[in-house]
């Protein structure tokens, strides 16, 4: 990477663009963040410099991006909420493609999924796909990197299932839970994804890390480490389903959504790719189980409020 530019992560403050700033700014990278709360504090403490998204207006964005060695992109939502849609997200993300070309951008390093289709009838990994399809289209030298599933300190889904775990007496699995995830360290996809910018050729890649469970060891694994023997039933997917949502008044947040739970059974979250990431999950988890899931975390309030 030339050293007399900068790069661009959108959503520095969030949770993936965390990791990559991270990796950025311990290499010596000048950074700047594109965001939705541009007024927000952030954890970089003035390290960084922050500008709105602008995707309402192009000419801007692509004033933001002038200059920019690699946009690290990690935009997306988890599920629809306040008049954002996967469709709007999709469109959004092309203005920003096409805001990068028109900029010079050297490279274009994007987070998708694992298992993105356009076939899908999924609208998150059916609208990942499309992201990807026109990214593939575009003059952009680009890097499509397709995590499964992201831990790390400042995870929502695995630090909620342990706040379950701590206080609910069972917990609730959508069908026999025989469904297998490949966790992925943040810290690890972010050196990936900032390893990617590096290299020239227009790649799509896999990010998985070195273990794979089924959906209830992962459950099990997650009891054992917050010590408590919350018993673990089998239910029917749409009855988990209510659970969530009974869950979600109670807290004010949506904490899983039927597409979530249809994409997790349908082993979206598995891939047969090798293994490119080292930090094991079994061994993070011994060591964060204190504070897993001590407190509860809300997707609207990180997002939406």
């Amino acid at each position: 990477m030339p050293e007399n530019d900068f790069d661009v992560v959108t959503g520095a403050s969030g949770y993936t663009g965390r990791y990559i700033t991270r990796v950025l700014l311990s290499r010596g990278r000048r950074v700047r963040t594109l965001t939705g709360h541009p007024a927000r504090a952030n954890p970089f403490a003035g390290r960084i410099e922050a500008a709105p998204f602008n995707f309402d207006r192009p000419d801007e964005l692509a004033r933001s991006l002038d200059g920019a060695g690699t946009v690290f992109n990690t935009y997306w939502i988890r599920f629809p909420h306040g008049g954002q849609t996967f469709d709007t997200a999709v469109a959004n993300t092309r203005v920003m493609i096409d805001a990068a070309t028109r900029a010079g951008v050297r490279r274009f390093v994007h987070i998708s999924v694992t298992n993105a289709t356009e076939s899908s009838p999924l609208p998150y990994f059916r609208g990942k796909a499309m992201v990807e399809a026109a990214i593939e289209s575009s003059a952009l030298s680009y890097a499509i990197i397709r995590p499964a599933l992201i831990f790390g300190v400042e995870d929502i889904l695995l630090n909620n299932i342990a706040w379950l775990l701590r206080r609910f007496p069972f917990f609730a699995i959508p069908g026999r839970g025989d469904y297998r995830v490949q966790p992925i360290f943040a810290a690890d996809l972010g050196e990936i994804a900032v390893d990617a910018a590096r290299d020239d050729r227009r790649t799509t890649l896999d990010a998985i890390g070195p273990e794979t469970f089924t959906f209830e060891e992962l459950v099990r694994m997650l009891a054992s480490a917050v010590r408590r023997k919350a018993r673990i039933v089998h239910v029917d997917p749409h009855i988990a389903l209510a659970f969530t949502q009974m869950v979600g008044l109670l807290v004010r947040d949506v904490t899983l959504t039927r597409d979530e739970i249809r994409g997790l059974m349908s082993n979206l979250l598995v891939t047969s790719s090798p293994p490119n990431a080292t930090t094991r999950f079994s061994e993070w988890l011994r060591s964060n189980a204190d504070n897993i899931g001590v407190a509860y975390a809300s997707e609207l309030a990180r997002h939406f409020r």
